[in-house]
């Protein structure tokens, strides 16, 4: 439904447009307000903040339609004004284009065009809010996606591109949050994801400022890629302050004695980047597998509370930059011979 402000100061315009829109009311496209004046339509705008369009005439009382204009212009922008006025000399005209007027509609009124003006109008101001939202949205997968994969999705390769896959050198870290299982058994549901939460927008924001990628939230634990100019330096900070402000954390401690922390498993190497999913569910996800993939996981599930453990690829690439000590040789499920694994320390 189209919500329109009318501000005339004329009485028998509102019976006149309740009369000639009366289907268009009815069948609930068109719902309209109205006001006296320019000061009577900032009023009512303050309790319809959900007006799509305003149609208003120029001689009006205590505030004309070129004045509301101006004011509309520095309140809100997204909000479309249409003038209706028997003042329909080009002046007059260009004064309204210029302080922000959409469209301009003499009287009398012929209402099959102003009914078209109003259509397109809408349409205008619908097409303006989806782009928007849609950039919105945009800024908040940039959060969790690959920026390479933005830009196809926006492009016009898109149906072509969406099924490149490709093997890159890159880094993952798995990060979970230890003990919240119990956490989750024992508190209210609004509780649990509001720590959880939380506790997850620490993580990314450290992520992102080591320009890694949240490749996804998996219960309590979040996978966390990185790839391009010395990924694996990155990804070693990104989880070092990630341990930091965890443990540090207040979150959630009047519920209980509970103390958050993580365990932190990393890896590097060749990794297998694509659109991983199903066709039928329409469900892909750009994600990373691989064996790099697979040591990551199994060395958070080794690392103790409050322990970042890497493999020995990651302790000979970043040794000169990054304190370590030897914790020794794991046996990971599916690998044939023990991993030799180190800890990150402070």
């Amino acid at each position: 439904m189209a919500k329109i402000l009318v501000v005339d100061d004329e009485a028998d315009l509102e019976i006149l447009i309740r009369q000639k829109f009366r289907q268009k009311i009815r069948e609930n496209e068109y719902e309209f307000i109205f006001a006296m004046n320019g000061r009577h339509a900032l009023e009512q705008l303050v309790e319809h903040k959900d007006v799509d369009m305003v149609l208003s005439d120029i001689n009006m009382p205590e505030m004309d339609g070129l004045t509301l204009l101006t004011k509309l212009s520095e309140t809100n922008s997204l909000l479309k004004s249409v003038i209706v006025s028997a003042y329909g000399d080009m002046d007059n005209i260009r004064i309204a284009m210029n302080r922000g007027a959409f469209d301009f509609v003499t009287k009398p009124v012929n209402f099959t065009d102003l009914e078209i003006t109003i259509d397109k109008t809408i349409k205008h101001v619908k097409g303006i809010k989806e782009t928007l939202k849609a950039i919105k949205e945009n800024n908040i997968l940039k959060m969790y996606v690959d920026e390479t994969v933005l830009n196809f999705m926006v492009g016009k390769e898109m149906e072509s591109s969406f099924f490149d896959n490709e093997i890159v050198d890159g880094t993952v870290a798995f990060i979970d949050i230890c003990g919240f299982t119990a956490i989750s058994e024992n508190e209210p549901a609004d509780l649990v994801v509001n720590m959880l939460n939380a506790y997850f927008d620490i993580m990314v924001q450290e992520i992102i400022k080591e320009n890694g990628v949240v490749d996804k939230f998996m219960g309590d634990a979040v996978l966390a890629t990185f790839k391009g100019e010395k990924h694996l330096e990155r990804a070693l900070r990104a989880c070092s302050s990630i341990r930091n402000k965890i443990h540090e954390a207040k979150i959630g401690i009047e519920s209980g004695n509970y103390k958050p922390d993580v365990s932190i498993g990393i890896n590097t190497g060749d990794m297998v980047w694509g659109n991983i999913g199903s066709a039928t569910l329409k469900r892909l996800d750009y994600t990373v597998i691989g064996d790099t993939v697979n040591v990551a996981a199994r060395l958070q599930a080794a690392a103790n509370r409050g322990q970042i453990l890497v493999s020995e690829a990651c302790y000979e690439a970043a040794k000169n930059a990054f304190h370590f000590e030897k914790v020794g040789s794991f046996d990971l499920k599916n690998r044939e011979k023990p991993v030799l694994t180190y800890e990150v320390l402070e």
